[in-house]
């Protein structure tokens, strides 16, 4: 009995960022660091030299059934040298909950170095998204039909998400804000705030020795919910090789929230823990194709399951090649 109380208390605990981990739009995991920076800033449709197209597929704790899962596919490219487009398709889904959704996005990129010599771009982009919002309750017990009608209930939205990218040789960095237009979600009645803006901060840079095929990249993002204010940063770092065929990269991400829950075991305790998420993954560029595998672990003391998250990514560079920019910038140099 004890434990079944313990139990229940870290659920409510936790419930808060239970209802709000229901995010509008994709999710913020690591995807952004296996080659697909588009999939966080739209400011990034179109800035690299040639058109991508990327397939993600992500699965939560294998052990868990009805466990968040999600699928995104993202294409983008440039129409000329400063007009990038490109498009997001969706579908996430936790528990009772899913949404699926779809963008469209036009970024416009400035060069402000007279050649390629010496990259020095300022990026701005913008999207609007189209998403529809399923909550099943057709398995909810229903003591008063008034409040759980037991029907799976849709809401249909749209929204904007604006971005800026900045990059100058080897440095580079983005700011996004995500679900600009305050928007209420019917089937979540009056238990959620109309504001689910998100703010993206990150920054990087990369080191390439002379003459070497190694070269590394650490970097940091920031993330801020505006309502609940909620953040967490994460602390990465990416090394490369390069190969005739291509490139083979790996590397590690730790994320930390600044938010804590707290719980207890004994009834007697209240210990309290933040976040804390450790992301291996390694990749490969095989001429114009890419694959990448990552792996994230939940390095909390009171965790649903041990299990991890998996996530692959595959990817296609096509189009002619513009010429490379002079600069140790994979994420433009494709």
């Amino acid at each position: 009995m004890k434990s079944i109380k313990a139990y229940l208390l870290l659920a409510i605990a936790f419930l808060p960022l239970v209802v709000f981990s229901q995010e509008r739009g994709i999710p913020v995991y690591s995807d952004y660091l296996t080659d697909n920076l588009y999939l966080l800033h739209p400011s990034m449709a179109g800035a690299a030299n040639r058109n991508t197209i990327r397939l993600t597929a992500r699965q939560q704790w294998f052990d868990v059934d009805d466990a968040p899962s999600l699928q995104t596919l993202a294409v983008n490219g440039k129409l000329n040298e400063k007009i990038g487009i490109g498009g997001i398709l969706y579908n996430d889904s936790n528990g009772n909950f899913s949404q699926q959704g779809a963008y469209a996005t036009f970024a416009y990129h400035l060069m402000l170095s007279r050649d390629r010599i010496a990259l020095n771009q300022l990026s701005f982009g913008l999207n609007v998204g189209v998403m529809q919002e399923k909550l099943d309750q057709s398995g909810f017990t229903q003591p008063d039909p008034t409040i759980v009608p037991g029907a799976e209930l849709t809401d249909s939205y749209f929204n904007v998400d604006f971005g800026m990218s900045y990059y100058y040789l080897d440095f580079y960095t983005h700011f996004t804000v995500k679900n600009i237009i305050p928007q209420n979600r019917e089937i979540f009645d009056d238990l959620e705030t109309d504001n689910q803006r998100q703010y993206l901060a990150s920054a990087g840079y990369v080191i390439a020795p002379y003459g070497s095929d190694w070269s590394y990249e650490p970097s940091l993002m920031f993330q801020y919910k505006e309502e609940t204010t909620e953040a967490s940063i994460d602390a990465n770092f990416k090394v490369y090789r390069n190969f005739d065929f291509g490139s083979l990269w790996g590397g590690l991400s730790y994320r930390r929230s600044f938010d804590g829950s707290e719980y207890t075991e004994n009834l007697s305790t209240v210990e309290s823990q933040k976040l804390q998420y450790i992301t291996p993954f390694l990749g490969i560029n095989y001429n114009d194709f890419m694959f990448a595998y990552t792996y994230t672990y939940q390095a909390n003391s009171v965790v649903l399951t041990n299990s991890g998250f998996h996530q692959i990514t595959l990817g296609y560079n096509f189009g002619e090649s513009n010429e490379r920019y002079h600069c140790n910038c994979p994420a433009i140099n494709n």
